[in-house]
C-alpha cells in the first residue's frame, strides 16, 4: 500500500517466489480451469473465516507495526467481488480502516483495489487505488500493477513515490498443508521508484481465529 494521508501506515506481493510456490500449485492435468479462476476458487474457499498474521518484510518505515497484531477476514464472497478487511492491532486500539477488493475486469482478468475508511466510515482522500492483472498469474499468486486511475491519484495527493507500485496476493486453497495467505507491495528504484520499497504481511491459513468486527464503513 502506499502512504495514505489517514492512517498513516505505508503498507503489493509475491515476487521472485512463484517458483517456490509451484510445490502447491493446482495440476492442471486435473484441474483445467484457468489460473485466475483457480486463484479466485482458493480465495473464495476462506470466505467468512479469519486468520492471524504479522509483518515479515523489514523496511524501516514499517519499524512500528514489526510486532503488531494481525488480522485478515474473507468476509464477503460472490462470483463478481472477494472483500478482505485487514485489520492492525495499534496503541490506540484496532484499526480496521483497510479493504482489500478483488474483482473481475471487463478483459477477462482481476482488480485489486484498496478501500480505505475513517473510523465513522467516510473515505480516506487516498482510496479505492490498484490496478489490474497484466498476466495470467498463477492459480496460487496474482500481481496487479498500478493502474493509470491510480497514478492520477496519487499524484494528486503527493504521492508520487507510489506511481509504480505492484501489488501481489499468495493464497492456498483451504485444507493445503501449512496454507498461508500473503499481500505484498512492491516497488523498485529500476522501476523508477525513488527508492525500493517492499511491505509483506503472511498469515496463518491452518487456523482460523475469531472473526473480527466488520472493517470501518462496511457495518
Amino acid at each position: 500500500m502506499p502512504a495514505t494521508k489517514t492512517p498513516k501506515f505505508a503498507p503489493v506481493l509475491c515476487f521472485g517466489l512463484l517458483a517456490a510456490c509451484a510445490a502447491t500449485e493446482p495440476d492442471p492435468a486435473t484441474d483445467p480451469a484457468s489460473p485466475q479462476d483457480q486463484f479466485w476458487s482458493a480465495l473464495s474457499s476462506h470466505c467468512g473465516k479469519a486468520y492471524a498474521g504479522r509483518l515479515v518484510s523489514n523496511d524501516d518505515v514499517d519499524a512500528d507495526f514489526a510486532t503488531a497484531e494481525m488480522r485478515m477476514h474473507v468476509s464477503e464472497c460472490s462470483d463478481a467481488r472477494i472483500a478482505i478487511p485487514f485489520h492492525v492491532a495499534t496503541d490506540s486500539g484496532w484499526d480496521r480502516s483497510r479493504t482489500w477488493l478483488i474483482t473481475r475486469n471487463d478483459a477477462g482478468g482481476l482488480r485489486l483495489k484498496h478501500d480505505h475508511r475513517h473510523e465513522d466510515g467516510e473515505p480516506d482522500s487516498v482510496t479505492m487505488y490498484g490496478g489490474d492483472t497484466a498476466e495470467e498469474g498463477t492459480g496460487r499468486a496474482q500481481s496487479f500493477p498500478v493502474d493509470e486511475e491510480s497514478v492520477a491519484l496519487f499524484q494528486r495527493e503527493d504521492l508520487s513515490a507510489s506511481i509504480t507500485n505492484t501489488w501481489s496476493i499468495e493464497v492456498d486453497p483451504a485444507g493445503a498443508d501449512n496454507g498461508k495467505f500473503a499481500y505484498q507491495l512492491r516497488r523498485t528504484s529500476e522501476d523508477g521508484a525513488p527508492e525500493d520499497r517492499n511491505f509483506r504481511v503472511e498469515f496463518d491459513l491452518s487456523n482460523a481465529v475469531e472473526a473480527p468486527p466488520p472493517a470501518w464503513g462496511w457495518e
